[in-house]
């Protein structure tokens, strides 16, 4: 029964898919048992060969011709939710079945579903199993003479007997009925197969010799009118007899129940599906199916999902209203036809470049005979098993729920075409399985309890997960392998056109499985494909010759339980009574001669036989099921005795014995846990002695290959010098990536977990112990608030000694960076007088790289804050500075109380306060100056006037002060103009002054001047040298008098320097013998013609030369030469104005200090003169001529010693006249 599906098909997991590299590649047997412990919990796995792996396709694709079978999918699923009629009656579930057909609950609702069901659909339930029916009579005329059984012996290339009818791996199903009854809302669905019988006698009635027409069922003939003849074989029926009753004579033809069981019970073809009634070739048949396919999806074949076609098909499967019929090339022998797989001798030449296809391992005509293979002990060549079955498919073509004989290996090739989609439940679950389907489908098993053997059964892989049952999938692509392993359960569907190879092998590990399948067919009462004891005797017949040491020891372990449960028997068979034995050889009969009668197990090592039954024999198993006759009549047929047996296994014994021994000694030093070298020389020794890769070899080489790289890495990781590891999905980096806490913590686990000791694990415990500190110490830390840079400083030193990746360093380094720029910003808070902008912005600047923290965060906020008002405040005191009009003191004073309280360096607020510093002080001295009761000095005035100027404030007494300073520059401007003559070289105060320098030679240039003045200033400040000296003199005086005192003491140097040059001049004319030789006038040349001789410094000069600087001496006139004539020569009245203005200015300065000396020289000289001109009566004349005199040149004025006798010299001989070498003459 089946029931239809509301829910979609939920796809099953995914099952392991490998691909093995080149080197993995080349051996396929070790290649699969290194797999074998991740893909046999899946049932099956999926093998991608490497790239570049891919053989020709050998088969002659237009003369391969084969005959598909026909498989319709709505037939396929076995499902019989409530077990049948009776069984839900017995259970009193028709009102549950109410429920699940969408009828509304009621009181009487089960009661009418069951009244309905026994009247309508039971009783055709009744007629198809055939109960309470005649059974019709079948012949051997009426076998399908169609029919090809694929049974043992083709498998084996032995013919047949024309009577031999044993199916295919035990006999599959030769009769297939599918029955679908009821309401599609009922979901109650009935599938009936029943097997054909071969050989019936027929049942024969003595009321059918009475009369013909009389009814088979009741046996009267009465009603004739009621009475029913059958179109095919003429037997009567009442219309009122039959199951369910008819009411009217059908139209047309009718057959007898007899006829339509018959008809029902003729056998089909094997498998349960009958043959296709055409033979395609490869091309017809793609052709065929791709058709198919595009027309039922509507899309081309090869744009059709996967998924699609996998929900699509258990929908089909499940459902009744859709019939889909599809055809499956299913078991075509490639001996017959030819494998895909290129082979040795075959039609298909095969290039040079792939002559390597021809011996490869995954070739599958050589991977069952291979040395590592157990079958290739067998002689036989079976189909399917040892030789390849081809396998063209079409979407939807299926292959059910099945498990290989002898519960061997398998390996599925696709050479080409669509994907194959497979489904596999692991081998430890297949009695899980088949509890499930017998649990679905109890009376179907209990009439074929090998019924999962005959590849006709398939269930909803969502059905089997749904019970508990682990199913995995995959989809087989082109150039894949699918390998099932031992008990694995699998079915799958094709999702189009392809072509799949597929093959049994088995491997040593195999053989204890294969002997549970024989005892497991034995109780099934199912024929075995080959004699799994004939196969382990031949193997220890070549015990002592080529067998690999590993397969010894798997055929010694096997042999073991073979020969004590043979002698066991035969212990049993002797109890018996059982005396006759002779020697069979069984190893020369066919398989069906020497199978057991009673449960069709081969047998090889021993069987019964009796004389009463001649060609039969039976198991020492079944000794009881032979025949009746007593154990005295039976004979022990036998192969070998015990006594040849033990030899043998002996033989097997001696060849493992090596290897045994070995793998004690190996498991024993792994247990006991022994130094490294022990296990390298356990690997060592199997190398030469050839040892079989087996797992044990292999754990031991893993096991010392990772003792010796945990020992490499650990001696690494002690000295800081380990490797580079690679990571992140196998691509390389050039990083260096240290171990993690928890890999050393985990590698110290597998070194204390390794089977053998390691001399450094210790150090590596005692450095996870120390990192396991440093990690407490750093939570520690880290804990801490704010923690010193020198303890997080002296942590990170700690972890230099660690090789291994610590994850507390990144922060350990975060928090280092945080506590310097914390004490970076302590240390310039307590410092304000270096904790400038700059400085501010900098550590902004560091803090915004550094991880977020509270302390961090709260200093960078109190940081900020401080920035804002410094900025802030240092442009408010710039524009306090630069404003116009300028600030006064008290403004500036109250910004700069505010400014007292930012602790931060602020140059432009220091500079501020320098600056109303200055103010301050300028106004102190200007208040001084002011009420100090002195006369300022100019130079003192004019300093104060400068400083302030430069000062950025509003000083109130400035504008006075500077005007101040504006009346003695214009001043000193009138009084220029006064006293200089136009064009003068001459300074005021060097016209006012006297001279220190007087006649000292010719006019200096105001450069030498300069530099004359600088040279004397480096002199002693006491000596008036120079005009500088007396400038400073005078500007250094307190008062006036000791101004006047200095200028009296130059006056008195200017005298005498005048007196010294007057001598020489005088004298240098006077005693001159030589006029050439004299040098006069200020072109220091020779005097000639008529000269002027200079009234003050007595020399002489050429008319030509100072032509234009004096205009010719009038008569009765003193002469003045250039160098002597300083200035213009004003007039007393004119002068005393400058000096009454300077005095209401009342500021003091050398050249008003001057002017009043010269002022009161020219007083005083007045004076003397007048009272010198009433001595001598001349007053009025004296009074006249030297008047002018003295105007002209004031500072050339004589003592009053010398003033009386100048006069002398005013003489009417203005020139001297030089003639030849006359001597000059002087008017006196």
């Amino acid at each position: 029964m089946t029931q239809l599906r509301t829910n979609e098909f939920i796809a099953p997991p995914e099952c392991p898919v490998f691909e093995p590299s080149w080197e993995e590649f080349a051996d396929p047997f070790t290649y699969i048992n290194k797999i074998r412990p991740i893909a046999e919990k899946t049932g099956i796995c999926k093998v991608r060969p490497p790239k570049g792996w891919q053989p020709p396709f050998a088969c002659d694709v237009d003369s391969l011709h084969f005959t598909p079978r026909i498989q319709r999918l709505n037939e396929l699923e076995l499902v019989n939710n409530e077990r049948g009629f009776d069984a839900v009656c017995r259970e009193r579930r028709w009102s549950k079945i109410a429920l699940k057909m969408g009828f509304a609950p009621g009181k009487a609702i089960g009661s009418h579903l069951r009244s309905h069901y026994e009247r309508i659909l039971y009783p055709y339930n009744l007629f198809q199993t055939g109960a309470n029916l005649l059974k019709p009579t079948l012949t051997n005329d009426t076998k399908d003479t169609d029919y090809i059984p694929h049974d043992l012996p083709q498998r084996q290339s032995v013919q047949p007997l024309e009577t031999c009818s044993i199916a295919r791996r035990a006999k599959r199903m030769r009769a297939e009925v599918g029955l679908f009854l009821g309401p599609h809302k009922t979901g109650l669905f009935i599938f009936v197969k029943q097997e054909a019988t071969e050989h019936e006698e027929p049942i024969t009635s003595d009321k059918e010799n009475v009369d013909q027409y009389m009814c088979l069922v009741c046996g009267s003939g009465s009603e004739e009118n009621r009475l029913l003849l059958c179109d095919g074989c003429d037997d009567s029926y009442h219309t009122f007899c039959l199951i369910p009753p008819l009411h009217d004579v059908p139209k047309g033809d009718w057959r007898c129940p007899k006829c339509l069981a018959q008809e029902c019970c003729k056998p089909q073809v094997a498998f349960g599906f009958e043959q296709a009634g055409r033979d395609y070739s490869l091309r017809t048949f793609g052709d065929m199916a791709d058709s198919f396919k595009s027309d039922y999806f509507n899309m081309p074949v090869h744009m059709v999902p996967t998924e699609l076609v996998e929900k699509e098909f258990w929908r089909l499967v499940s459902t009744i209203e859709e019939d889909v019929t599809v055809e499956y090339g299913a078991d075509i022998a490639s001996k017959e036809f030819g494998s895909g797989f290129p082979i040795r001798g075959g039609r298909f030449q095969v290039s040079p470049e792939d002559e390597d296809y021809l011996s490869s391992g995954w070739n599958l005509n050589n991977m069952p005979v291979m040395d590592s293979s157990v079958l290739t002990h067998i002689t036989a060549d079976i189909c399917g098993m040892k030789l390849p079955w081809l396998y063209v498919g079409m979407c939807f073509s299926s292959f059910c729920w099945h498990i290989e004989d002898h519960w061997s290996y398998s390996i599925n090739y696709l050479h080409w075409g669509e994907p194959k989609t497979w489904y596999g439940v692991p081998g430890y679950a297949a009695e899980k399985l088949e509890w499930v389907m017998r649990k679905l489908a109890p009376e179907l098993f209990e009439s074929q309890p090998d019924l999962l053997h005959q590849l006709v059964t398939i269930m909803n892989p969502n059905t089997l997960m749904n019970h508990g049952v682990p199913v995995y999938r995959t989809n087989q692509c082109s150039g894949e392998f699918v390998i099932t392993f031992p008990r694995a359960y699998h079915s799958g569907f094709n999702q189009g056109f392809n072509f799949a190879e597929a093959v049994n092998f088995c491997t040593m590990d195999w053989m204890p499985m294969g002997r549970m399948c024989v005892d497991h067919y034995r109780q099934l009462n199912r024929y075995c494909v080959f004699s799994h004891d004939e196969m382990v005797c031949k193997m220890a017949s070549k015990a002592d010759t080529t067998m690999d040491v590993a397969l010894a020891s798997a055929v010694q372990r096997d042999m073991t339980v073979m020969l004590q449960e043979e002698d066991k028997l035969r212990d049993k068979v002797s109890k018996m009574g059982v005396q006759r034995s002779q020697q069979a050889e069984y190893d020369l009969l066919p398989d069906e001669e020497r199978q057991c009668s009673k449960c069709r197990t081969t047998c090889y090592l021993s069987a019964l036989t009796c004389p009463c039954s001649p060609g039969q024999l039976v198991c020492l198993h079944h000794a009881h099921d032979l025949c009746s006759c007593t154990s005295s009549k039976l004979t022990l047929n036998y192969r070998f005795t015990m006594a040849e047996l033990y030899p043998m296994m002996e033989a097997v014994t001696l060849r493992a014995e090596s290897y045994t021994y070995w793998v004690s000694h190996v498991s024993d030093i792994l247990e006991a846990k022994q130094d490294k070298k022990k296990l390298r020389s356990l690997v060592v020794e199997a190398e030469v002695k050839r040892f079989p890769q087996s797992d044990l070899l292999r754990q031991l080489r893993t096991v010392t290959l990772d003792a010796e790289k945990c020992a490499v890495v650990a001696q690494q990781l002690l000295i800081g010098k380990r490797q580079t590891r690679y990571r992140s999905g196998g691509r390389k980096s050039q990083s260096q990536n240290l171990l993690t806490v928890e890999e050393l913590r985990s590698f110290v686990r597998q070194l204390h977990n390794l089977p053998c000791s390691i001399r450094q694990a210790p150090l590596l415990k005692d450095l996870l112990t120390r990192v396991d500190d440093f990690q407490q110490s750093s939570e520690q830390l880290l804990y801490d608030e704010a923690p010193s840079p020198a303890a997080l400083q002296g942590l990170l030193d700690v972890s230099l000694g660690l090789d291994v990746e610590l994850p507390q360093l990144a922060l350990l380094r975060e928090r280092l960076e945080q506590a310097r720029w914390l004490d970076g910003v302590k240390g310039a808070s307590v410092r304000p007088h270096s904790l400038c902008l700059d400085t501010m912005r900098r550590l902004i600047d560091q803090g915004v790289g550094l991880a977020p923290h509270g302390s961090v965060e709260r200093a960078m906020a109190r940081l900020q804050e401080l920035l804002t008002m410094s900025e802030h405040w240092e442009e408010r005191a710039l524009r306090l500075m630069e404003a116009r009009p300028r600030h006064c003191v008290e403004t500036l004073v109250e910004a700069l109380q505010e400014v007292a309280s930012i602790p931060a360096y602020l140059p432009n607020c220091l500079l501020l306060k320098d600056t109303v510093d200055q103010a301050k002080d300028w106004l102190q001295e200007a208040e001084t100056l002011q009420l100090g009761g002195r006369i300022p000095v100019l130079d003192t005035l004019t300093e104060l006037v400068s400083r302030a100027k430069a000062i950025p404030v509003w000083l109130d007494p400035l504008a006075r002060l500077d005007s101040l300073v504006f009346d003695v520059q214009a001043w000193k401007e009138s009084a220029a103009k006064t006293f200089l003559m136009k064009n003068s070289t001459y300074s005021l105060l060097e016209v006012l002054c006297p001279r220190c320098e007087a006649g000292t030679g010719p006019q200096k240039s105001k450069y030498k001047r300069a530099k004359d003045a600088a040279q004397c200033s480096e002199r002693n400040s006491a000596r008036l040298d120079c005009l500088s000296d007396v400038e400073r003199a005078l500007s250094e005086s307190k008062d006036s008098a000791s101004a006047m005192a200095t200028l009296a003491e130059v006056r008195q140097k200017e005298m005498e320097s005048l007196l010294a040059l007057r001598a020489s001049n005088e004298s240098k004319l006077l005693l001159a013998g030589d006029c050439g030789a004299l040098r006069v006038c200020v072109c220091h040349k020779a005097p000639s013609g008529a000269m002027l001789q200079c009234e003050l410094c007595r020399d002489a000069f050429h008319r030509s030369c100072v032509l234009g600087s004096n205009q010719d001496p009038l008569p009765n006139q003193a002469w003045v030469c250039p160098q002597c004539q300083l200035s213009e020569k004003p007039p007393l009245d004119r002068v005393l104005p400058l000096l009454a203005s300077l005095q209401r200015i009342r500021v003091r300065l050398p050249e008003g200090d001057a002017l009043r000396f010269l002022i009161e020289r020219t007083v005083r000289w007045q004076h003397r003169v007048q009272q010198a001109s009433a001595e001598v009566g001349q007053g009025v004349a004296v009074t006249t001529s030297h008047q002018r005199w003295a105007s002209s040149s004031p500072t050339w004025a004589p003592s009053p010693t010398q003033e009386t006798n100048s006069m002398s010299f005013y003489t009417e001989h203005q020139c001297i006249p030089l003639q030849g070498q006359c001597r000059a003459r002087n008017n006196i």
